[in-house]
């Protein structure tokens, strides 16, 4: 059977445009609330990307920070994460779940038992910010025995016979961050540019998938519509804190983001 993460982009493909990813970080900013998120935004959403909260991130911007120390204040634990996911997965079984972390979490609670509860939960895909090629080939391969992606991540200063390499070894998917900054930083290089770079990727693999993220939201992201993907997270996390602070649901408003998102890439 084809991972759902391959199905949604084939999906996109046929309809004549990028899939749509979105990030929320689990247990924002109540377990119970994570989980109503995702079932709402599965509507318009082609992939859900669930962040797992950490104290000391390395590439997360302040949106994303503070819905994880929400998370984590709430007491937030990685079976926690895993039943958010099962749950979600009873109501809608084909609908990709990407987790996306740190390494030492995966450390702790040991590579063998992390990838079985995977399996097991639902998760289709891993984004390991701080695994990079090739000390991530080991785990790729534990990834790939599970029929999970191992989803690499590239920048723009990735050189070329870097690239080649590590698209070489990837997965269907890759990830390309849009420029240097950490996530929701405001687009310090053109749209042009970033679909430049992209496109130069794209030609030493043209059957794999490969999504843009970092700096994507309602204003942008109709300009990269040509990419395979598209990934929002700070737009949809900001969303979540003005919710919060104004005594609105949430729940009502991120569903409203995700559908206006959708409608700029359709």
């Amino acid at each position: 059977m084809l991972n759902p993460i391959s199905v949604a982009f084939k999906k996109a493909k046929h309809e004549n445009r990028p899939a749509l990813l979105t990030y929320t970080v689990a247990g924002d900013s109540s377990k119970k609330q994570s989980l109503n998120i995702l079932k709402s935004i599965s509507k318009n959403a082609d992939i859900l990307e669930v962040g797992v909260p950490h104290n000391t991130p390395v590439a997360d911007g302040s949106q994303i920070q503070t819905s994880a120390y929400r998370a984590i204040k709430k007491g937030i634990k990685i079976n926690d994460i895993f039943k958010i996911v099962r749950d979600f997965k009873r109501t809608n079984k084909l609908k990709p779940i990407i987790l996306m972390g740190y390494y030492n979490m995966i450390f702790q609670y040991g590579e063998n038992n992390f990838l079985k509860k995977c399996k097991i939960s639902g998760v289709n895909g891993l984004i390991v910010v701080d695994l990079p090629w090739p000390e991530n080939k080991k785990f790729a391969k534990k990834c790939k025995n599970k029929s999970i992606y191992f989803i690499q991540l590239l920048s723009p200063t990735t050189t070329n016979e870097r690239l080649r390499k590590i698209i070489k070894d990837s997965h269907p998917m890759n990830y390309f961050i849009s420029m240097l900054s950490t996530t929701g930083g405001k687009l310090k290089v053109s749209s042009k540019k970033i679909l430049s770079n992209y496109n130069k990727i794209k030609r030493i693999s043209p059957k794999k998938n490969i999504v843009i993220g970092f700096g994507i939201t309602e204003k942008t992201i109709k300009s990269l519509r040509k990419a395979d993907g598209l990934v929002v997270g700070s737009a949809i996390c900001k969303e979540i804190t003005k919710s919060i602070k104004k005594r609105q649901n949430p729940v009502i408003n991120v569903d409203k983001v995700v559908r206006r998102l959708k409608n700029k890439i359709i």
